[in-house]
């Protein structure tokens, strides 16, 4: 199968050196460039490509909210960052806009293009500096909120010790690989609303509020595997 990519990134050197770079690559075809979000939505629309490789700083629309978009107007379109940032805001920011990839700057062709085929089968792909960050901030978050509850609140069982029931577990599984509620209902063949019920329900048992959290939890315990603790 083919992948047809369209390429965001402002500096015009960057974007046409990525696209010649991937046509080179077999089963990738570049069918387009973008110069900021609003040109990378209008292009999607356009061209309906597989999946845009986007960069998230850019001039009149930026990369996350043309994810957000694009996500939720062309659900079929796959999204991945390729950027100079790795901080965490911008991590979260973006997988929490859809993105189903996040790739630093420094990342090589095949890397960036392993990434793109592997959004496109709707899972997701983390440059290792990324999972470290993102990793680093769940832990944190999780830290800061044990401190909260030693203080203010009855001890709560930590994380490792949790136990989640089977379905929670595939929901789990499933919501580390970047699926949407949705996809992961059609998946598991129940409604939407019951997705969300798991979901909530294993962000109380986690103490996570945010799915990028819940994600990291999930790689960090063996579940984006398959194998969990």
């Amino acid at each position: 199968m083919t992948v047809r990519v369209v390429v965001a990134d402002d500096q015009a050197v960057v974007r046409e050196g990525l696209m010649i770079l991937l046509d080179t690559v077999p089963g990738i075809d570049v069918v387009g460039g973008a110069a900021n979000g609003a040109e990378a939505i209008a292009r999607t629309v356009e061209l309906r490509p597989d999946a845009v490789l986007m960069d998230l700083v850019m001039p009149v629309l930026d990369g996350v909210e043309a994810t957000r978009r694009i996500t939720e107007e062309l659900p079929g379109v796959a999204v991945v960052v390729l950027t100079t940032l790795a901080d965490e805001d911008k991590i979260i920011d973006a997988l929490q806009a859809g993105a189903l990839g996040y790739l630093t700057k420094d990342a090589g062709k095949d890397q960036i293009a392993r990434a793109i085929q592997t959004a496109v089968s709707r899972q997701v792909t983390l440059d290792p500096e990324v999972q470290r960050r993102l990793l680093a901030a769940a832990v944190r978050g999780h830290q800061a909120r044990e401190r909260h509850d030693q203080h203010d609140e009855p001890q709560q069982t930590p994380p490792s010790a949790l136990q989640l029931t089977p379905r929670e577990e595939d929901v789990l599984r499933l919501l580390a690989t970047g699926l949407p509620n949705a996809a992961i209902g059609r998946r598991l063949l129940i409604g939407p609303a019951t997705v969300k019920t798991h979901v909530n329900h294993l962000f109380a048992k986690l103490g996570v509020t945010i799915r990028a959290e819940a994600v990291a939890w999930a790689h960090s315990h063996g579940y984006a595997t398959g194998s969990a603790d």
